[in-house]
């Protein structure tokens, strides 16, 4: 089934990689940005990059309500601003929050929020009647960015609803990726503090795009 999405913070790395491989997949994709025009700039380089990759360009809160998939991927300073302002458009719809709760300067040390992770919060402020799921924080957004690479990194999926988690794991598989049931929203403070872990990996010099990956036997 296509779906609208719209990318919220469509702009950065991240957003546009997702951009890139769910247009591939037969998706709509909506780039949402603070303004128009910085939405535009954001389609025009992705155009640049992907010119195989249709993308319309629009402000956040007219993106949020032609999505019927919202995916947020702007930085944590901006999360929960940014999801205030468009709240009223997100009722009964899924939100995929990317949200790392990085603090500079030191983005290599775990510093989850007081709520328990970025993502608690943003279903906190949204309510129940949103379903936020957490998903795609340990991926390296370079390699998202070329739909060739085969990416060797799992995905962790959070939410409290099964069916929302389901949806989501759907989507990583239409871009490449593998992804596994996390549990509930409070579960994602484990993906979000990983990737202070990954950067202190990739700081070694011996590995670079850590990812993890789960392992283990089948169940038949």
């Amino acid at each position: 089934m296509a779906h609208t999405i719209a990318i919220l913070g469509g702009t950065g790395a991240l957003g546009s990689g997702l951009a890139i491989r769910w247009a591939r997949a037969g998706h709509r994709i909506i780039i949402g940005s603070r303004t128009l025009e910085k939405a535009e700039e954001a389609v025009t380089a992705l155009k640049a990059q992907s010119p195989e990759t249709a993308a319309e360009a629009m402000d956040n809160a007219d993106a949020a309500a032609a999505g019927d998939i919202v995916v947020l991927t702007v930085p944590y300073a901006h999360q929960l601003a940014t999801l205030e302002g468009v709240k009223g458009s997100l009722t009964g719809k899924i939100v995929i929050d990317v949200t790392v709760p990085l603090q500079p300067p030191k983005v290599g040390t775990v510093q989850l929020p007081e709520g328990g992770s970025a993502a608690a919060a943003a279903q906190a402020l949204l309510g129940e009647e949103v379903f936020v799921v957490s998903a795609f924080q340990n991926i390296a957004a370079d390699l998202l960015q070329d739909p060739e690479r085969v990416i060797e990194c799992d995905v962790l999926v959070s939410g409290n609803k099964k069916d929302a988690r389901q949806k989501v794991i759907e989507l990583a598989a239409e871009a490449g990726m593998r992804g596994w049931h996390a549990g509930p929203i409070a579960n994602s403070a484990a993906a979000e503090a990983l990737t202070s872990i990954l950067i202190q990996i990739n700081r070694q010099g011996e590995i670079s795009h850590a990812g993890i990956k789960i392992v283990g036997q089948e169940v038949h």
